[in-house]
């Protein structure tokens, strides 16, 4: 499928330069401008492939191949926002060094993309499905899934198939996850302003605060940065379910103060310290994260947004027995229930083998703390495009895809989408 390379390179630097992070909401952008502009570039360029397309009010995109029982392609367009640190502009779709960079390259734009070709490539050689292949593309994954609501809405959900936005060789659980906001009360703050964090499900990068009383020897003890009265604190953005990767500047601002209020002491061992021992939660898909990613100080208290990835076959009511020992007022922000299928299934086989045809290596189904659309089908895997080996760039800045790994792509998506779909 090597003649196809280019024009897919093409398509993904185009579609990263639209920057498709959550925007104003109006009638006609439900998501934003950039988002919708995304989905109009995306529609179009399946039209221009020869694929019968729909626009579900700029919620939601779907294009349409073959007939039959129905199965489904579930991507995404939003990405999260850019962030700081990048050393590439992050929405400028620049090829240089064997790489394609931008905010999207993997999550989820560069593999949308592939999977469309995929579909392309299949057509040409005159493959016609026995199922009815819905390419779904949402632009509202990140940041609370009304893409796929308005989908449901309006149209069929087909029970199998699976989301290439996630991990290889194939994923047969996901854990569960659980956004709370905390409420932590607060008298005579510390401070007059405290903020950081610019979305749930991204280790926060970025946090400042104006204390009453400045002391400079202990905020440069802790590495912040003194500017205008304010102190500051830069960290490493990494995916929320990841959060060993990243390096969260919440913490070194509360350290700046734990010696000044119980309150921040307390939100410290509550959701750093991990007192109540949240993090022990585990089975075989993997120990409990919890990661606190945005935080605001409004009107007489603290509040913290915690991102937590709970093993798949525990329970929701297990985690929150021990958040209730926080002994402050939660709420759930956002909550998905967890993941988890049968090694064994057609399905799973049957991307796992053609994942090992076409790497030549011998894998096992894997479990993983990030949420896919895979949950929204009945029976639906996340598979690829992150390989074991990778070092991780999703939500971080410096985002990219390697060319070798679009070629890859391009030939797994069209190898896989035939053999579950003849």
């Amino acid at each position: 499928m090597s003649h196809y390379f280019d024009q897919a390179v093409k398509s993904i630097c185009e579609s990263i330069r639209f920057d498709s992070s959550l925007g104003k909401h109006t009638s006609k952008t439900p998501f934003g401008k950039g988002a919708a502009d995304c989905l109009d570039h995306y529609l179009d360029l399946a039209k221009s492939l020869g694929f019968d397309t729909v626009n579900y009010d700029g919620y939601v995109g779907e294009v349409l191949f073959g007939s039959g029982e129905e199965f489904a392609i579930l991507c995404h367009l939003d990405v999260v926002p850019a962030g700081d640190g990048w050393t590439k502009e992050p929405f400028g779709g620049e090829v240089s060094d064997g790489k394609i960079w931008g905010r999207g390259a993997m999550d989820d734009k560069g593999p949308a993309i592939c999977c469309l070709y995929a579909l392309k490539a299949l057509k040409d050689k005159g493959f016609y499905p026995n199922k009815r292949i819905k390419l779904i593309v949402g632009c509202n994954e990140e940041s609370g899934w009304g893409c796929i609501e308005h989908y449901k809405e309006c149209a069929h959900m087909p029970d199998t198939g699976f989301s290439p936005d996630a991990n290889f060789p194939v994923i047969y659980a996901e854990k569960g996850i659980l956004q709370l906001r905390l409420h932590f009360p607060i008298m005579r703050a510390p401070f007059l302003h405290l903020e950081g964090g610019k979305q749930a499900n991204m280790v926060c990068d970025y946090c400042e605060s104006t204390p009453r009383s400045l002391t400079v020897t202990k905020a440069r003890e802790l590495g912040l940065v003194i500017e205008k009265k304010r102190v500051i604190s830069y960290g490493k953005s990494a995916h929320g379910s990841t959060p060993e990767l990243g390096v969260n500047a919440i913490l070194p601002v509360l350290r700046f103060y734990e010696s000044k209020s119980e309150v921040v002491r307390h939100i410290i061992e509550c959701v750093f310290d991990d007192i109540y021992g949240l993090r022990q939660l585990e089975d075989e898909t993997g120990k409990l994260t919890m990661s606190p990613n945005v935080i605001k100080y409004r009107k007489g208290q603290i509040l913290v947004n915690v991102d937590i990835r709970y093993p798949a076959t525990l329970s929701e009511k297990q985690v929150l027995e021990k958040v209730k020992r926080f002994g402050v007022v939660y709420e759930t922000v956002h909550f998905q229930k967890p993941l988890y299928h049968d090694k064994d299934s057609r399905l799973i086989q049957t991307l796992l083998s053609t994942y090992e045809e076409c790497t030549g290596e011998k894998a096992e189904p894997i479990a993983i703390g990030g949420g896919t659309y895979a949950r929204a089908l009945k029976n639906g895997v996340g598979f690829g495009p992150e390989m074991p080996g990778d070092v991780p760039c999703i939500h971080m800045a410096d985002e990219h895809i390697t060319l070798d790994r679009v070629q890859l792509l391009l030939d797994v998506y069209e190898k896989a989408i035939e053999r579950l779909t003849k």
